[in-house]
């Protein structure tokens, strides 16, 4: 993250995962992300998830009609005993979306991990040693002459401009400032926000609803930098005729994930660990005014080519989270005028809000990150004032500063505002309202995007769309996971009438060939896995037969 903060455009995080060097001494600590083979023995299964998800997780999932998969199933506990069982190894946190455990060791100890049976494969995720403390918050960028041309009212202070800009102002007339939604806000810390005036009724309210810091661990996050004090505040501030934020009356989830003292990607895991945590409490809207790009040596940076949404760690948590029903907005970063000048990860994701930065004209701000992205995607996705955008620092004054960390936080307020007043409507629907009617919908470049939104426009197209149908009864067929497979190992979820049943399973190749058969004993379970074997690359079919009924489902191995 320090490197956005040298060029004094946005305190945004700028680190980035790439392939790491094996650890080269023993007797040095550092963190890996250690991958299973499968979810084997789970005593969790996806037709109760309750026992892992929130009830009002579960419910953003089934109103979007979007079902509980076996990628939602906590890490095998057998697993998670097995590594800890081994001498040295420290369990940091689990991770149910990729399967993986972050682990704390040496590399002697890392060698023992990697045998065990469970392990599938280990990456190195940080380097050297973490300084003992915190450096200062950098000083945030002030603007001599303002260019704030888009009038005033006194009640909104300095934010008029920014809120206006987007149609903001015009949301909280309609009634809608974020009641019942819940925001995650992922950062390097938020000192001083518990005690500044403009973010006083949120905590006087009880409306901060969980705090995790995944950098140190523990929930306290009222400490290290300010950045993430500065980016809570252009949502959740209201002080008449001083602030006002884009959502100020939402509820709130504070996790700090950067750490602004180095570039290591383990960032990107805190990340990943802080979205599986956001989905699990039933947030709503992610705000993530972090980018990664590099690390410090020797740690490889991200190529243009992991820009596919795929590669980097914090892009798949990226998708993965907007797959299971939260919005997802995402800085662009502050690159253009670099020689990079690419967005940076997780804004490659797919699925999710990028956002750019513009001045109060509109115009494109020149530190503002471009697409494409390198699958071709456009990238930003929308743009919001940020530059000379007015922020809360950790002493409670309101300040000017620049970068697309205060452009997202903006957005953000927008997007939980738009889909406070259509609730009935998924996060892909709310994403399609903002794009369709922003500034730029007809002709959108790998500049800004769409444009910047208007939420009178927004609302008015909303209110066209057919919400998805609620999640009802799970189908009656066999389900498949993960499909793709590079593994081998098949995770079938079975129908009801398949439960309970002695089972025969057969894989079945292109040319109709039986190339892999097991049985299963009638054990009852709702989940079986199943070994296919090696197998070559190609598509092939799993027949699933028992009790008279015969179901079969198509997959890929890579």
């Amino acid at each position: 993250m320090r490197a956005f903060w040298l060029r004094a455009l946005a305190l945004v995080g700028a680190v980035l995962l790439g392939e790491m060097a094996p650890a080269v001494a023993q007797g040095t600590v550092r963190r890996h992300l250690v991958y299973f083979r499968d979810k084997a023995g789970t005593p969790y299964q996806v037709g109760q998830p309750a026992a892992f998800l929130s009830a009002r997780a579960v419910a953003r999932r089934q109103r979007q009609g979007i079902a509980v998969t076996p990628r939602d199933l906590p890490v095998s506990p057998a697993y998670l005993a097995q590594v800890r069982a081994v001498a040295g190894a420290q369990v940091v946190y689990p991770s149910r979306w990729l399967n993986a455990v972050l682990v704390a060791c040496d590399s002697a100890v890392l060698a023992r991990v990697q045998a065990l049976p469970a392990v599938r494969q280990a990456t190195t995720l940080s380097r050297g040693p973490r300084p003992a403390v915190p450096p200062a918050a950098p000083t945030l960028a002030q603007t001599a002459q303002q260019t704030l041309v888009l009038g005033t009212r006194p009640d909104y202070g300095k934010t008029f401009a920014q809120d206006q800009l987007i149609g903001a102002v015009a949301m909280h007339d309609a009634g809608y400032r974020g009641e019942g939604m819940q925001i995650a806000v992922f950062d390097a810390g938020f000192p001083g926000a518990d005690a500044v005036v403009p973010l006083q009724p949120v905590f006087a309210q009880q409306r901060v609803l969980g705090t995790r810091n995944f950098v140190d661990g523990g929930p306290q996050v009222y400490v290290r930098n300010s950045h993430g004090t500065n980016c809570f505040s252009l949502i959740g501030g209201e002080q008449a005729g001083v602030f006002v934020g884009t959502a100020p009356r939402a509820s709130f989830h504070l996790c700090i994930t950067e750490d602004a003292n180095s570039e290591r990607p383990v960032e990107e895991a805190n990340w990943l660990a802080a979205a599986e945590y956001a989905d699990s409490a039933g947030v709503d809207v992610i705000s993530s005014s972090l980018g990664y790009t590099s690390f410090d040596p020797p740690a490889a940076p991200h190529t243009y080519a992991d820009l596919d949404g795929r590669t980097a760690i914090g892009s798949q948590a990226a998708a993965i989270a907007a797959r299971v029903g939260m919005l997802v907005v995402s800085a662009a970063g502050n690159e253009g005028a670099s020689a990079w000048h690419y967005v940076s990860v997780p804004a490659d994701a797919d699925s999710i809000i990028s956002v750019g930065a513009v001045d109060s004209l509109r115009r494109h701000a020149s530190f503002s990150s471009y697409g494409p992205t390198a699958d071709g995607r456009l990238k930003p996705t929308l743009a919001a004032m940020g530059v000379a955008s007015a922020v809360v620092t950790a002493a409670g004054a309101v300040v000017r500063g620049s970068g697309t960390s205060y452009a997202c936080p903006e957005l953000a307020g927008l997007a939980a505002g738009l889909w406070q007043a259509h609730p009935r409507l998924s996060a892909q629907q709310i994403i399609l309202a903002l794009t369709r009617t922003a500034s730029q919908a007809t002709a959108p470049d790998n500049v800004l995007g769409y444009g910047v939104p208007d939420f009178a426009a927004a609302d008015a197209y909303a209110a066209t769309l057919v919400p998805p149908v609620p999640l009802g009864p799970p189908p009656a067929r066999v389900q498949l996971y993960p499909n793709p497979t590079r593994t081998g190992q098949l995770l079938l979820v079975l129908p009801a009438e398949l439960q309970g049943q002695a089972l025969e399973v057969r894989i079945i190749d292109a040319r109709g060939a039986v190339v892999r058969r097991q049985a299963v004993a009638p054990a009852g379970p709702q989940e079986i896995s199943v070994s296919a074997g090696a197998l070559a690359k190609g598509t092939y079919l799993c027949e699933v037969s028992g009790g008279g009924q015969k179901q079969v489902v198509r997959f890929v191995q890579q």
